[in-house]
């Protein structure tokens, strides 16, 4: 078998010997990469130094990366595979490099926008509390009258919260009341009122 495979070999073409020796080692690279992404061995994330707050605010996304390694993998698998298809097909030399070329190009498009709009899907998780203005709540910790303390107060917005709350009322609201919720006070606290008065 061996002796077949160097006969094989020895009777190829210099341009088809180089489309194979791109396309067995960039599969090998492409399906081991496809393994150990899906079973956590991907290292495309890494720490940085700084304050995640600030990182978090300011995060637009992943942008696009066209030139990337497991972009690169693809291309010249790709790149490999399509010139020997066109070289076994009986194309020219030229023909065969434009679409083997063109089809690696096609292929990193295709993996970048993947990785791209993948990126768009995520939700930054940030609790945006001028969501809640207007919203109805019900009161988990008695509230203290006229801002004398606070209270907490359980509230749907953008999932169910328990959030610190303030009141301007008369009264101290008891806990079970409901509420409505007026203002945020220091972009962290709830000002309520009873609701219905």
């Amino acid at each position: 078998m061996l002796l077949t495979i160097s006969e094989s070999w020895q009777s190829l073409a210099l341009i088809e010997k180089i489309y194979w020796c791109i396309a067995i080692p960039f599969s090998a690279l492409f399906v081991l990469q496809i393994i150990l992404t899906f079973f956590g061995g991907d290292i495309d994330e890494m720490e940085a130094d700084g304050n995640s707050d600030v990182s978090i605010d300011d995060d637009a996304g992943i942008e696009f990366q066209f030139i990337t390694l497991k972009n690169l993998v693809a291309f010249f698998t790709i790149f490999g595979w399509a010139g020997v298809a066109c070289l076994d097909s009986g194309l020219s030399v030229g023909k065969t490099v434009i679409i083997s070329s063109v089809s690696g190009l096609i292929m990193m498009t295709i993996m970048a926008s993947i990785v791209y709009f993948m990126g768009k899907l995520t939700d930054s998780g940030t609790l945006n509390l001028n969501n809640a203005v207007g919203k109805i709540g019900s009161v988990y910790l008695s509230i203290p009258a006229k801002r004398a303390g606070l209270g907490k107060v359980q509230i749907k917005v953008q999932g169910l919260q328990t959030l610190d709350a303030m009141t301007d009322h008369d009264e101290d609201i008891k806990t079970g009341s409901v509420v409505d919720v007026l203002e945020i006070l220091n972009n962290e606290i709830l000002v309520v009122k009873p609701s219905g008065k």
